[in-house]
Parts: structure tokens; sequence; C-alpha cells
């Protein structure tokens, strides 16, 4: 498995944990760094998980609004978790976009979590949901909001 996967699969994890404290904002690191050292002693570039992490953490607010803003088909806390802490991963790495990491492959490593952790449905929602936001962040960044 290569080790971005499994770093997103750590970070995905984490919000998903996270989610359970509350978003209690002094708890993500310690859950965090626990799952790294617990299913991530294969990675090589652990700084990769720790930035999506960190980056996710300082931006929910921006990535909420933006998922609010893409999904028509029911209210934001109706979202079940698993769905949401992986739209707000890819919806970060989309905000980021680089050469390294284009949305292309935002969106595939999304929609391969998505298979692997939930159903045929919920890769469904999530490729249709992200094709939105990735829209939506390209205007925001058109208009200098983002």
């Amino acid at each position: 498995m290569a080790t971005r996967h499994l770093s997103r699969i750590i970070v995905m994890q984490s919000l998903y944990e996270w989610a359970f404290n509350d978003y209690q904002s002094d708890k993500w690191k310690e859950i965090f760094e626990r799952n790294l050292q617990e299913f991530g002693k294969d990675i090589d570039e652990p700084d990769f998980a720790r930035n999506l992490m960190e980056g996710i953490v300082k931006n929910l607010d921006l990535i909420d609004s933006i998922i609010k803003n893409s999904v028509r088909s029911l209210p934001f806390e109706q979202i079940p978790l698993l769905e949401k802490s992986i739209l707000r991963l890819s919806t970060y790495e989309l905000i980021n976009e680089s050469d390294a990491i284009p949305h292309k492959v935002a969106i595939n490593e999304a929609i391969e979590l998505a298979k692997n952790f939930g159903t045929k449905a919920t890769a469904k929602f999530i490729n249709g949901v992200l094709g939105t936001v990735y829209e939506n962040i390209q205007k925001l960044k058109a208009e200098n909001k983002i």
C-alpha cells in the first residue's frame, strides 16, 4: 500500500474519532499521533499525514462551508460521519491542489477510501459531491476568496 494512501486512511480515521470527542480543539493531535504510531509505522513521509491533519483542523470552517454549499441532497448535519470525514480530507486537498497532488488524484483517493470503508453508495455520493466541491473551490479561487 502506498504510504500516502495509508496517510489518508490515518487522517480519515483520526477525523472520525475526533468527532466522538466533540471536536475538542486539544484532542485531535493526541488522536492523530496515536493513530500514526499504531498504524503508520511503514509510512516514509509522516509529515504528509501530519500536514493534512493540521491543515484540515485549521481550515475546518472553510472546508465545512464549501461542503455545505456543495451538498444539496441533505443538510450538512445529516451527512454520515464517514462521508463527512472523507469529504473534509479531500476538500482540503482540493483547496491546496498542486502539481504533486492534482485534483484528479485527490478525488480518486477519496473514492477509494469510500469504497474501502463504505459501500458503493458511499463512493457514488463522494464522487458526486466532490465534482461540485471542485467547481465551488475553482469559483472561490477565481474570486480570490481562498
